[in-house]
């Protein structure tokens, strides 16, 4: 079941917990950790061979010798989980439910089908990073700002020569000085948003000096690199040199048009909640306006419309890691009440419930200053590769929606846009915004399906074998 955690040579086909937790990034780790020590019996279930997540991916093997460890508290995290006696359950993948709420789950690593049942279910699948297309968002050289920053600071390698970084949020800035740091040139900060321009709102950031510290820690390291920021601005096209590689992107401004000759470009436009998971187990969710997304419908404790289902971290919605271990604690903290286990200390729980408002007033802010408009990027050339998996361009899908009789699904089974390997995670979204512009109707949430990521057939035999 797990290549480094000692397990049954043969998978049983059925586990039963107190609570499961799906996802072992910093959320999943805290509510784990917590809920252990307070003597459930708790399952931790994590895709990847490490546990950490995105924010505490471990370096391992000559790069960690070398380099040493990469922020040490993940480390220590990931201990006092072991320590705590929960039973950690590493590249195993769930893909689908049950009626009857269990998780189905197999190995990543060695095909197998193992059902998990518990009294409460608690997802923590973290969140991926959304990528509006353009034309040539497809070439080699194009990655995200999140693979970006794995290269420079988990692999310790240099990302490119020539870096260029677009897209909008936050995550953009660390990821810039961290491709600085790799001895990568970085040609420009490519902002679709304004969110250093001087207003009322930002005047709320004086609320948050710690958060005011480390944008100036950023901003000082570009000042000293000389490196540009561009706000109120999006990638339009980038294009290819005679090795096919890219060589030039062409950036949209409000006072003309500009490019920029890298090799490698990093473009996100912020992160999505992973809710896939948190759909199968029918939980109520209410669409981003912003992002065209489905966010999960939760309490101040993460507790959903689904009884014994929990959302943790940042599948609940987009608040860092800081605010993903709270929520985990705050969540932690009811299910203890309702396993009937000790309760943590009143003040302990007054004080996370402090740092999460808090939190969740910082992330509001942030939304509110990094807001953009989403009409030139969707206003995108008919010729644009919208879904990668299926090769469906953005004309096929406008032509589709025009015929008068396609709704968002009627479009779907018409181009077999989001309909491949990644089940639309990629461009549900754009898909639904494009069908949207066309049409007059509301732009929707995706709806989630089984497998919600692709699994061996062996794996779906080994299910129908033993009849979960």
């Amino acid at each position: 079941m797990s290549t480094t955690d000692p397990q049954p040579a043969a998978a049983p086909s059925h586990l039963d917990y107190d609570v499961v937790v799906v996802g072992g990034g910093p959320s999943g780790l805290v509510t784990a950790r917590e809920l252990a020590t307070a003597g459930a019996r708790v399952a931790l279930i994590e895709e990847s061979a490490e546990l950490g997540g995105q924010y505490y991916k471990r370096r391992r093997g000559q790069v960690l010798a070398r380099h040493g460890d990469f922020r040490p508290a993940g480390t220590a995290l990931i201990a006092q989980v072991r320590q705590a006696g929960v039973q950690v359950h590493t590249n195993r993948l769930v893909w689908g439910t049950t009626p009857d709420r269990a998780l189905l789950t197999t190995s990543t690593t060695s095909p197998d089908a193992v059902r998990f049942t518990a009294r409460a279910i608690v997802v923590g699948t973290g969140a991926t990073e959304h990528v509006l297309p353009f034309p040539g968002w497809q070439l080699p050289g194009v990655i995200t700002p999140g693979h970006a920053m794995h290269l420079a600071t988990t692999d310790v390698v240099r990302v490119g020569q020539r870096v260029l970084i677009a897209g909008s949020g936050p995550f953009l800035l660390p990821v810039a000085c961290a491709v600085l740091a790799s001895g990568s040139e970085v040609a420009a900060v490519v902002e679709a948003g304004r969110p250093l321009r001087p207003s009322a709102r930002a005047l709320g950031a004086a609320a948050h000096p710690g958060m005011l510290g480390e944008l100036a820690r950023y901003l000082t390291v570009l000042a000293r690199h000389r490196v540009p920021i561009l706000q109120g601005a999006h990638v339009s096209e980038s294009t290819a040199g005679p090795d096919g590689r890219l060589r030039t992107v062409s950036i949209a401004t409000t006072t003309g048009n500009r490019s920029f000759d890298v090799d490698t470009l990093a473009t996100a436009v912020r992160f999505r909640p992973a809710t896939e998971l948190l759909q199968l187990l029918e939980v109520e969710c209410s669409l981003d306006p912003e992002l065209g997304v489905p966010i999960p419908d939760t309490d101040a404790r993460g507790a959903t419309s689904a009884p014994g289902v929990y959302a943790v971290g940042e599948a609940r919605g987009i608040a860092g890691s800081k605010g993903a271990q709270v929520r985990g604690w705050l969540a932690a903290a009811t299910i203890r009440e309702e396993l009937g286990l000790s309760a943590p200390p009143e003040r302990a729980v007054r004080r996370y419930e402090r740092r999460s408002r808090r939190l969740d007033d910082f992330s509001r802010l942030t939304s509110d200053l990094y807001a953009h408009d989403r009409e030139p990027m969707l206003a995108m050339p008919d010729h644009t590769m919208v879904c990668r998996c299926e090769s469906v361009t953005a004309g096929e899908i406008r032509t589709a929606a025009r015929l008068g009789w396609n709704d968002r699904n009627g479009v779907k089974g018409a181009t077999r846009a989001g309909m491949g390997p990644c089940q639309g995670r990629e461009c549900a979204s754009t898909v639904s915004c494009l069908v949207s512009a066309c049409t007059g109707e509301p732009v929707g949430c995706q709806p989630a399906r089984m497998p919600v990521k692709p699994i061996p057939v062996r794996a779906a035999m080994a299910m129908e074998e033993r009849q979960l």
